[in-house]
């Protein structure tokens, strides 16, 4: 991935700034390594899911914190003292943690682990005094003309 300088945005812009720290983190992700793989998928207008490959992890193992707009998901496998002589091991048990930035107002509402799969829900609720409203427009029925504030 390219790394681009927008050491000119923060000069020239006010107000945006916490979109090019995200956009710099962005670029500096640690999660290059690509474990677990994961899909993000719109289901919605304004429901998403993440659909993260957890093959081996019990419920126990996973943990989902949201804090801050910033959603984790943790996978610590629990210690297995049993001796394996593996021929090949291309299963991968090793701890994990990825990290989501959440847009405002996106909420996490369920979470679900079936077949190796972990589907992490999410919504936008946008609160109603954020919303678009219209604006009534009164028309004036008076047809007197006023003449240096009187009645004509």
């Amino acid at each position: 991935m390219r790394n681009f300088d927008l050491t000119p945005l923060y000069r020239s812009s006010i107000g945006f700034d916490h979109l090019f720290s995200l956009l710099d983190a962005a670029s500096h992700s640690d999660s290059a390594n690509g474990y677990p793989p994961y899909n993000v998928e719109l289901v919605d207008e304004d429901q998403y899911c993440i659909t993260m490959a957890v093959a081996g992890f019990a419920d126990a193992e996973l943990s989902i914190e949201v804090k801050e707009n910033m959603l984790t998901i943790t996978g610590e496998k629990a210690i297995d003292d049993t001796q394996r002589n593996y021929l090949h091991q291309g299963i991968a048990a090793r701890n994990f943690e990825r990290r989501f930035q959440l847009a405002d107002h996106v909420k996490v509402i369920n979470a679900n682990l079936s077949n190796g799969l972990l589907d992490v829900e999410l919504k936008r609720e946008i609160p109603e005094a954020m919303k678009p409203r219209k604006i009534a427009i009164n028309a004036v029925t008076n047809k007197d003309t006023l003449i240096e504030g009187r009645a004509a």
